[in-house]
């Protein structure tokens, strides 16, 4: 793939009793805030930036952890923005809509 920007979704939702679902979520936000590429935390979701390469080894990265720490269950849904020609980045789909 290339080396151009792309953003995505990733959404988490965890399918456990054992804990508020916002307490596995948490912890998928804090392996996205500490992969070092850019992000937005959403009420649905979480947006990211980054290469194709950097934005699913964040998304590997979250599996991971929750898989580490036990999560019994959850669904992982990335939506992927690619452009072939160019970066594509959050801010120029929505900059319009700032105040």
């Amino acid at each position: 793939m290339h080396n151009y920007i792309i953003n995505a979704s990733i959404q988490i939702l965890p399918i456990v009793p054992d804990k508020h679902p916002y307490e596995w979520v948490d912890e998928a936000i804090r392996v996205i805030q500490q992969s070092g590429i850019k992000y937005e935390v959403g009420p649905f979701a979480t947006v990211v930036e980054g290469t194709y390469a950097e934005v699913m080894a964040v998304v590997n990265a979250v599996n991971e952890q929750l898989l580490l720490k036990n999560c019994n269950e959850w669904i992982a849904s990335v939506q992927l923005n690619i452009r072939s020609n160019s970066d594509i980045t959050a801010n120029e789909k929505v900059s319009k809509f700032s105040e």
